[in-house]
């Protein structure tokens, strides 16, 4: 009979992206504010028959609920399939072969980790599929793993709103106060992340006024107050810059999508547009309105902040 263990976990914005200068290793020191949103990701792990030696996975597919990417993204390089072999391998336990099924309802390469999310999922799923056959691993060892794995991962098992350091996997809790709503666009165009730092380095060398923005003492006390206003007056993001260098149209999707809610950013280093709302109506408003001005273009509704990275259900 076959089994199946479901997960999900988060997408998220950057409510402040502050980027330090370049590091030795190629990195860049950050200071992140992460808020998750309730747009998640679905991992399910099927399995059947008895537990066996060698590589966990067995195979994957992913169900696209937005725009599907032109390159097969169900390989062994795919963050789910990687946080699945490095669980088993870390927990030493023997388990069936799996078939990993994802339903993707974050936009693929758009700022919002969707792959991270993915990651997430997947690592916490897996260690409910170990723990069939063996001991799970503590919260620890799966925080090291999601950070091997990347920046963004440990956030989407951890959910809520936090202030990442570092290169943004070091993370405390945020006090936040009410409910966010958000209006998401992706213009579909692509933005290669690493090329987005690197412009932002060059950018910097003639441009004083793009600093680093490394404090987010503002934003923290806008999220405590619960003011909408206050919060929207206080997002920032250093990648912006150079998003909008690389990608001219952005400057007018976010002047347009700004006078449809309280204020508009680009999340991540795009290319997707986050417009934060007054309420939940407005959110709806918003993006019927966005949904028409920008024909073609992906449009969804969220809110925030939301949890992490749980199982749902083992049957």
């Amino acid at each position: 009979m076959t089994r199946e263990i479901v997960a999900s976990a988060p997408g998220k914005v950057n409510l402040h992206l502050g980027v330090g200068e370049a590091r030795t290793d190629g990195y860049h020191d950050l200071v992140s504010v992460f808020h998750a949103v309730d747009r998640r990701e679905v991992v399910r792990l099927l399995y059947d028959g008895t537990p066996v030696a060698g590589p966990a996975v067995e195979s994957m597919r992913t169900t696209f609920f937005v725009d599907e990417p032109d390159e097969d993204i169900d390989g062994p390089n795919n963050l789910a399939w990687r946080a699945v072999e490095a669980v088993v391998a870390r927990a030493g336990v023997a388990v069936p072969r799996v078939r990993i099924e994802v339903d993707k309802h974050v936009f693929v390469a758009g700022g919002m980790a969707g792959g991270s999310a993915d990651a997430a999922a997947a690592l916490v799923a897996s260690n409910a599929l170990v723990a069939e056959f063996g001991e799970a691993l503590p919260e620890e060892e799966l925080l090291e793993i999601a950070a091997s794995l990347g920046a963004d991962v440990p956030f989407s098992l951890m959910g809520g709103t936090a202030l990442g350091t570092g290169r943004g996997d070091k993370l405390v809790e945020m006090l936040s106060r009410g409910r966010l709503h958000w209006v998401f666009i992706n213009p579909k165009i692509g933005i290669n992340t690493g090329g987005a730092f690197a412009l932002l380095d060059d950018l910097r060398h003639g441009n004083p006024a793009l600093l680093p923005h490394m404090d987010a003492t503002e934003l923290s006390q806008a999220l405590t107050s619960g003011d909408v206003a206050r919060v929207a007056a206080a997002l920032h993001n250093d990648l912006e810059a150079p998003a909008l260098s690389m990608r001219p149209v952005l400057k007018r999707v976010l002047g347009v999508a700004g006078e449809a809610g309280r204020r508009a950013i680009v999340s991540g280093s795009g290319p997707t547009v986050a417009v934060l709302c007054d309420d939940a109506d407005d959110a709806r408003f918003a993006a019927e309105h966005l949904a028409e001005r920008f024909d073609g273009y992906e449009v969804f509704v969220a809110e925030g902040p939301d949890h992490g990275a749980q199982v749902e259900r083992v049957i």
